[in-house]
Formats: structure tokens, C-alpha cells, sequence
């Protein structure tokens, strides 16, 4: 037998068709090896509709119906099409008989009433099917009903001699599109139609305008509405953008949605309940460990997350799981269970329905029935059936179970609100209490009960919603047991709840947040040890409290930092603002954010030198400029303009590669002028726009916050000069009117984002001009005068030793490197390359300008320069100061470097009378 006939043989419904009309086996014989071919299928259709008899269109769409079911399944069952060709097969076959019946019924009705007319545009109107369920999501079952809503633009009447409203005409319509559809007859049926999804369901009107499904929505609107509306997909008539624009922000809220865990764990609920019904225990679809439960895991992490991830907004099962996949919101075991689970069981479903053309997902209770599917399942055994779909089903139960489970009793019970949940109720500072909480491990209890005071007493709190007060009674007592859990040695207890505390005032008005706390029990000990790790991170997180979301799953936030992976996924983020510059600084700043505060995690959990992460954050911002020029420039020219001849150079500590988390940026933008070109430069102003566009992208504040300060000076002429340059202007500048600073600045400069080509002949010039010959002499006095002239702009009367300004420190480092660049790179070309202090330290060493113990010391120095400053950096504190005693030999190192040099008599913190120049552009 071939498998044709095996795949027919298996179905009573294919057996009973061929029987009635034998050419559909040959039809199949020849097609079989290819999918279901459209266009004769497509053209038959506009023959129906042409006639404008309906009789005609309801036959053609039956015989279309049987061909198509057939067709795939002897494809299916013969082992030639893939799960995702069944199902866009028959989404494609519904898609085309709503298609035909809407317009064939909406011309009989025009031709009586006239088309119907809106109010407000004064103009025609179409109906809008849209498609719901499996329909929406375009994997329709292969023995399906469609689930449909019909909706309309604008309210208003027909123009014909018997005027009806629009309301009238359209529900007319959708009855008739309906019948069209579902009326069984000789030739059988086409889809079973469903409209109960239309809002009110079957006691509501069969159709709305626009503003009446928003109003619904936005009024009404409840959370399993949401979880129907997330498929919603429009099917015919026009204004689609104008109807997607109501419904998605009902489905998808604009930030990370945990308010929505409690409706959803409603509908999780009624799944499990329905699924643990006798009758549901052999259904594939309602059953334990079904269907249902996959789309349910899936839609709901749609759902919260959707809003801020745009990737995550769309209908398909299978699709929104490799996007959840690929961000990583599942891990892997979790994936390949939904994924694998979700094919086994659609695949077995398909086979129940090939059967009698039912739609049923129900397992047969016969044995005989049963080993009859088993066997077109890859020609298994019942035994080996029965045991893989058990064990697909009980790895999907234990997913589901996972999601929006009540959140753990930390947050409500237990020594939080016992001891801790005592002393919010009622905060005093009585005997009792004070040693109570001095026992817990916190020596400062007087001050933080004050603290606990003046937050109860406070407005904020007092005027919360019921809901968002209730949530913070339940977080401030474990947010209190989080703290003294910490244990750290240089942050108190009470330190470290006056920053928990400030980050729950900061959310408090924002019940998202609080919701995510109270769903996440073990989110407070990781804030709290993250708070305790570090001043500076406590306060970049309240000020930031949409990264809360980054601590939940530690496997993500701890991942070593892929940099092609931040360009793929910054890119995807602003391919979902394209063309609104808002929401694409936003995206720009929620990236940055969280890639910084990924890599804040990393830093505090020990995983990166200093030296590590500032390549990482330095590789971030390249990443974010460029995406900010692509995104500046389709603004000002267009999406299909050819790409700029236009590059953003680096420098300061982003052109070193040496950035911290606050630094700033220090950009010059150059472009390629036409050789050809003559007279005024024609392309300076555009790109004199494009990067003024640039830097307002990078520096304006939003509501998301702000991504980077910059400086703009080092451009040529600084403040005073053009603010882009072409790159022979900038050649020139730099070979005949650049001073000594700005040839220091130039070592630490490079190409970062923008045209390669531009970018590697900015290199070229970079590499000509380090490579001058210059008068050690000369260049000597320069570079002393400028470091003397930074010492009077920092002077320090602490008693501390300043890491970065005093003599001995990083300065005094960077200025004796820029200095044997400058003087040796035409003899040492290898000091020109833009390597860092450190290494251009050991070159020179090597090469025999200083001695290499020198050059070895300095650079240990350095290293440890910079690491000190950046841990006191993370405490908050305003300078990176410490004890010169310790530091006493690393100076000495520093002062030897700086006399191997210089010169033991080339002081540099003489007065600095009458010196020009900038400091600022040395200052790294």
C-alpha cells in the first residue's frame, strides 16, 4: 500500500469523499509532493464573487474546503508537511473564504442600501473581520471553527435609496458571512463560525465601530479579554493600523505588566480546575498537561512583557516561543518541552480530527481506535504512543504549573510579619523594640524606626490606592528581613533598609512594581544585597526601577556580555520605534540601561576587572551610537536614504576604552566630503543636523531617563568650530593648527560608529599626525605646562591623596604616555595604536624609552589607580580620595616614570600663569 493510500485509508471522511467522487484520489496522486496550490483555488473564488451568486460562492468554498482538507491530510499523515505548512494551509483556506464572502455579501447589501458612509471621514466604510483564536494566531486547526469579531470604522448610513445605519448594514453583513461560512448542505460546510469573543459576547451586538470596542476595552475590558484580544488580527476591509492602535495597548501595557499576575493566575486557576475534570483527563487540547496549558505559559509572558518588548507582540504560538527563547525570559528545558509538547500534541490532535472531520481533540477510549492513531504517529506501537504522549503531557504539566503559582509566603507570613511586621504596624522606639532589632543586627534601630515612621506618615503613603498600600504592608517587613539577612561589613543593616526603603517610596506610586516585589519573594534579598554591595548601584536602580525585571533571572543577568547580541537586540528594539523619534530614544535608553545594569551585576559579583568592564561599557556605547546615527539619520532622510558618508570619533575615556558607568562622552563627528565638489560644502549642513540630532538623541532627558552627557569640544577649533568637519579639514587642522593638548587628546582618539570606510581613513590620519617628528624639547615644555595647569584646576586640601589628580596618581601616568607617543611613534610606530596606558607602558619599556622595571611599575600603579577609584566610585563619593600612606610606593613609581621622562628638575605643579589651552581636553 502506498502511503496515499495509507494516509486515506486511516480516514473514514477521505474514504467517504473519494468514494463520492474518485477524481479527488488522482488529483491528490499528482499533488501530493507539493503544497496546496492557490492560485487556481484563489481564482475560482473571484469567479464566485464576480457572479454575485451566493449559491455559487457557497459550493466553490465547500469543494475548495474538501480538496484543501484532503490535500493536507495525505501531505500530513504521508509524513510530507510540517506542522507549520498544515496549519498556515488552513489559516489560508479561512482567510480566503472570509475574504470572498465578505465582499460578495457587502456588494448585494451596497446594491440595495448603497455603501456605508462614516460620519467623520465622509467617506466609504468596509468591514473588518478579525480573526480571533487560532485563527488570529494562524495556526487554525485542520478541523476548526473560526473565532471572528466583525468591527467597523465610524457610525454614520448608507447612500443608497434605502438608507440603513451603519450599525444595521454591518450586522446584516456579518450574519450573512456567517451563514455563508457555517450552513452545512449537500456539499457539506466550511468553517464553524464563533462571534461569542465580540465584546459582551453572544448578549452584545454583532458588530461595533471603532469607538465602541474602545470604549469596551478601555472601560470594561477584563483579563481573559486580554488574553483573547493578544490574537486579534485584522482580515479584511482597511484602517487595520487605526484598529490595532485600540487594541494594542488594552493587551500589552506600555512597561513590564505584573499587575496583570492576579487575573492571569484567575484564568491559570480555571485552566487547572477544567483540566482536572473527568471528562478533560484524554483531551490533548483541555486535558492536563495540553494544549491550553502551552498557549497559556506563552500568552502570559506575552502579556507582561510585551509592552516593552515589542519582539514579544505576536499571534503565533510557536513563533512568540523562540522569541521567548531567544531573550532568554525561558531557559532551555522549559523551551524544548513547550516547543516539542506543543508539536507532538497538534500533531496528534490533526489526526483525531482526519478522522471523521470532527473537530475533537478527545483520545479515543477504544483500543483499536487508539493503536489506528498511534500508528500514523511515525508508526508507533499503542504502548510507545501512550508512553510519549504521558511523558510529554506530565513535562508540560510541571511548566504550567510554574507560571503565576501564588507567590511564595516570605512576602505575607513568617518572621516578616511577625517581629518586622509588628514594627511597621507600629512604628516606636520603645525599649523592647531597639533590642530587638539591635539583636537582628541593626545598630542604628532609633534612626530607622524614625525612617519607618516618617514613611507611614508620609502623604505618599497615606494616599495610595488600597491595593498599592496593602502590597507595601506586605513588603516592608521582609524588605526589613532582607536587610539584616545581608550581613555585609561596610554597610550596616540600616543602611542598607533606608535604600530599600527609598527604591519602595520611589515605586510606590507605580503598583507594576510593587506587584512584581510581592510575586518575586526572592527578589528583596538579591535588591538587598545588591543595595548593600554598593551606594552608587542603590541609587542607579531607584532612579531606574524598570530594571527590577533584570533580577529575576540570574542565569540573564549574569551571562557574559555578548556584543553582536546587544547590536541584534537594539537593532529589533528600534526597528519597533521606526519612524517615531520618542519611542526610539526611549528604546535606546531602556537598552543602555539594562546592558549597564547587567554589567553593574557582574562588576559587584566579582565576575570583571576594571579593565574588563571598561571594554564592555565602552563597546556598549559604540553600540548605542551607532544605532542613534542610524536612527537620526532615516529621521532626517528617510528609511531607504543611502547611509551617510559620516563617522563619530571617540575620545577621552570612550576613545581609550576606559569608560566608567557616569562617564561621559567625548565625540567629534567627521564626514566625506565629494572630491568633486567645489565652492561651499553642500553636504556640511545636513550633516550638520544629523549631528546636532545625534547629541540631543544622546543627552536630552525623557521620561526614560537620559543616556549619556556629552562634550563636543575637541572638535577642531573647539566651542568656536564648525561642529562637523570633513576629513581633510580635519587632516589639515590637525597637521598646521592643532596645539600639543590636542595631539595628546588625539591618542586616546578612534573611530567608533558610522561609515567604516571613513572610519579606517580617520585611522589613517590619526596614525600620519601621531607620526610627526616633533621637538622633544618643545613638546616636553608643552605637555609640563598643560599637567600644571590640571594640578591648579584640582587642587586638593583634603590631606587625601586624590587617585586621579594629585602628584603620583593617573594623571601624572597618562600625561607621561601621551607625551612618549608623541615624541617617539615616527621612530616606534607600534606606540601609535590606541592600546591604553598600560600597554603603550610596556612598549615603551621594551623599546628602551624608560627603563622596563619603571615602565613595570607605573603600569601596576595604574592598574591599581584605577581599580581604587573605581570602588570608591561605587560608594557614592564625590572624589576618589584615600589614605597616601599606603599608596606611598606606587607614587614614588609614578615619580620615577615621570622623571625617566621628563627630568628629575621638570616639576610639574609650578604656577601656571598665562598658559592657553583647555584643560578640559586633556582631563580624561
Amino acid at each position: 500500500m502506498s502511503d496515499l493510500d495509507s494516509a486515506l485509508a486511516f480516514s473514514h471522511y477521505a474514504t467517504r469523499s473519494i468514494e463520492a467522487d474518485p477524481g479527488l484520489r488522482d488529483e491528490l496522486s499528482a499533488t501530493i509532493d507539493e503544497p496546496f496550490r492557490w492560485t487556481d483555488a484563489h481564482a475560482a473564488i473571484d469567479v464566485a464573487v464576480d457572479s454575485a451568486d451566493a449559491s455559487a460562492l457557497a459550493r466553490a468554498l465547500r469543494v475548495l474546503r474538501r480538496r484543501v482538507f484532503l490535500h493536507t491530510l495525505a501531505r500530513d499523515l504521508s509524513g510530507r508537511a510540517s506542522l507549520e505548512e498544515v496549519v498556515a494551509t488552513m489559516t489560508t483556506l479561512a482567510e480566503a473564504a472570509i475574504a470572498g464572502a465578505t465582499r460578495l455579501h457587502a456588494a448585494a447589501l451596497a446594491a440595495v442600501h448603497g455603501m456605508p458612509i462614516g460620519n467623520d471621514s465622509a467617506s466609504p466604510q468596509q468591514l473588518i473581520v478579525v480573526a480571533m483564536g487560532k485563527l488570529g494566531g494562524g495556526e487554525l486547526n485542520v478541523s476548526s471553527d473560526v473565532d471572528i469579531v466583525f468591527v467597523y470604522p465610524e457610525e454614520g448610513e448608507t447612500s443608497g435609496p434605502k438608507t440603513v445605519a451603519n450599525r444595521e448594514y454591518f450586522d446584516r453583513l456579518g450574519r450573512r458571512i456567517s451563514v455563508a461560512l457555517a450552513d452545512v448542505d449537500a456539499d457539506g460546510y466550511v468553517f464553524r463560525v464563533d462571534t461569542r469573543l465580540r465584546p459582551y459576547g453572544e448578549s452584545g451586538p454583532l458588530t461595533l465601530s471603532f469607538a465602541a470596542l474602545e470604549q469596551y476595552l478601555v472601560t470594561q475590558g477584563r483579563a481573559w479579554e486580554r488574553y483573547a484580544w493578544l490574537k486579534a488580527r485584522p482580515v479584511t476591509g482597511l484602517r487595520h493600523d487605526e484598529l490595532m492602535a485600540l487594541v494594542t495597548p488594552f493587551v500589552y501595557r506600555k512597561y513590564l505588566d505584573y499587575d496583570a499576575y492576579e487575573g492571569l493566575r484567575g484564568i491559570h486557576r480555571q485552566i487547572r480546575e477544567q483540566s482536572r475534570r473527568r471528562d478533560a483527563r484524554d483531551d490533548v487540547k483541555l486535558g492536563p498537561g495540553g494544549i491550553r496549558e502551552i498557549e497559556f505559559v506563552v500568552q502570559a509572558l506575552q502579556i507582561v512583557r510585551g509592552g516593552r518588548e515589542p519582539a514579544l507582540q505576536l499571534h503565533g504560538t510557536l513563533a512568540s516561543l523562540a522569541v521567548l527563547a531567544q531573550r532568554n525570559t525561558l531557559d532551555g528545558h522549559a523551551v524544548r518541552t513547550l516547543e516539542g509538547g506543543y508539536r507532538f500534541l497538534r500533531a496528534v490532535e490533526h489526526r483525531l480530527q482526519y478522522r471523521d472531520d470532527r473537530q475533537t481533540q478527545r483520545l479515543p477510549d477504544d483500543r483499536a481506535e487508539r493503536r489506528a492513531l498511534a500508528a500514523t504517529m511515525h508508526g508507533a506501537t499503542l504502548e510507545a504512543f501512550d508512553t510519549e504522549i504521558d511523558g510529554w503531557r506530565r513535562e508540560i504539566g510541571r511548566e504550567f504549573a510554574t507560571v503565576f503559582e501564588s507567590p511564595a509566603e516570605p512576602v505575607h507570613a513568617g518572621r516578616s510579619r511577625g517581629g518586622y511586621g509588628r514594627i511597621w504596624d507600629d512604628p516606636k522606639a520603645d525599649a523592647e523594640t531597639l533590642a530587638w532589632l539591635a539583636g537582628e543586627g541593626y545598630d542604628d534601630a532609633p534612626a530607622l524606626i524614625a525612617t519607618l515612621a516618617q514613611f507611614r506618615a508620609s502623604p505618599r503613603y497615606l494616599q495610595l490606592p488600597g491595593t498599592s498600600r496593602e502590597r507595601v504592608d506586605r513588603l516592608v517587613p521582609a524588605l526589613l528581613e532582607a536587610a539584616a539577612e545581608q550581613r555585609v561589613p561596610a554597610t550596616p543593616a540600616g543602611a542598607i533598609a533606608r535604600r530599600l526603603l527609598a527604591l519602595l517610596e520611589a515605586i510606590s506610586r507605580r503598583s507594576a512594581y510593587l506587584a512584581l516585589l510581592v510575586e518575586h519573594p526572592p527578589l528583596l534579598p538579591r535588591i538587598a544585597h545588591l543595595m548593600g554591595a554598593s551606594a552608587w548601584a542603590a541609587d542607579y536602580l531607584t532612579r531606574r526601577p524598570l530594571l527590577l525585571d533584570e533580577l529575576l533571572d540570574a542565569r540573564v543577568l549574569l551571562a557574559a556580555p555578548d556584543w553582536d547580541a546587544w547590536r541584534r537586540e537594539l537593532d529589533e528594539a528600534m526597528a519597533g520605534a521606526r519612524g517615531d523619534a520618542e519611542a526610539s530614544m526611549d528604546a535606546l535608553r531602556h537598552f543602555q540601561h539594562a546592558q549597564t545594569f547587567r554589567l553593574l551585576a557582574q562588576d559587584l559579583s566579582g565576575q570583571l576587572t576594571v579593565e574588563r568592564l571598561a571594554d564592555h561599557l565602552s563597546a556598549l556605547a559604540d553600540v548605542v551610537l551607532d544605532a542613534t546615527l542610524r536612527g537620526c539619520w532615516a529621521l532626517l532622510q528617510g528609511s531607504d536614504a543611502p547611509a551617510p558618508r559620516f563617522a563619530i570619533v571617540g575620545y577621552g575615556k570612550l576613545g581609550g576604552k576606559e569608560l566608567g558607568y557616569a562617564s561621559d562622552l567625548d565625540l567629534v563627528f567627521v564626514y566625506d566630503r565629494d572630491p568633486a565638489a567645489a565652492g561651499d560644502d553642500p553636504v556640511q549642513e545636513r550633516y550638520a543636523r544629523l549631528a546636532q540630532r545625534i547629541n540631543t538623541w544622546l543627552s536630552s532627558a525623557t521620561a526614560a531617563g537620559r543616556l549619556y552627557d556629552t562634550d563636543l569640544r575637541l572638535r577642531p577649533d573647539g566651542a568656536k568650530g564648525l561642529l562637523v568637519s570633513s576629513l581633510a579639514a580635519f587632516d589639515r587642522y590637525q597637521r598646521h593648527d592643532a596645539w600639543t593638548w590636542e595631539h595628546q587628546a588625539l591618542t586616546r582618539a578612534r573611530y567608533v560608529a558610522g561609515d567604516a570606510a571613513l572610519g579606517a581613513a580617520f585611522e589613517t590620519v590619526r596614525d600620519d599626525v601621531l607620526r610627526l617628528p616633533r621637538d622633544p624639547g618643545k613638546l616636553a615644555a608643552d605637555v609640563i605646562d598643560m599637567r600644571k595647569r590640571m594640578a591648579a584646576g584640582h587642587v586638593n586640601r583634603s590631606g587625601s591623596f586624590d587617585l586621579k589628580h594629585d602628584r603620583g596618581g593617573m594623571v601624572d601616568i597618562e600625561f607621561a604616555v601621551q607625551y612618549l607617543v608623541l615624541a617617539n611613534a615616527h621612530r616606534h610606530r607600534e606606540l601609535a595604536r590606541n592600546l591604553g596606558n598600560i600597554a603603550l607602558l610596556e612598549i615603551a619599556g621594551h623599546a628602551g624609552l624608560v627603563g622596563a622595571d619603571i615602565a613595570r611599575a607605573a603600569a601596576d600603579a595604574y592598574r591599581e589607580f584605577r581599580r581604587l577609584q573605581h570602588r570608591i566610585r561605587l560608594t557614592g563619593a564625590a572624589h576618589a580620595r584615600v589614605d597616601p600612606l599606603p599608596q606611598a610606593a606606587r607614587r614614588h613609581a609614578v615619580d620615577a616614570l615621570w622623571a625617566a621622562v621628563f627630568g628629575a628638575g621638570r616639576d610639574r605643579l609650578e604656577s601656571t600663569a598665562g598658559l592657553r589651552g583647555d584643560v578640559r581636553h586633556v582631563d580624561g
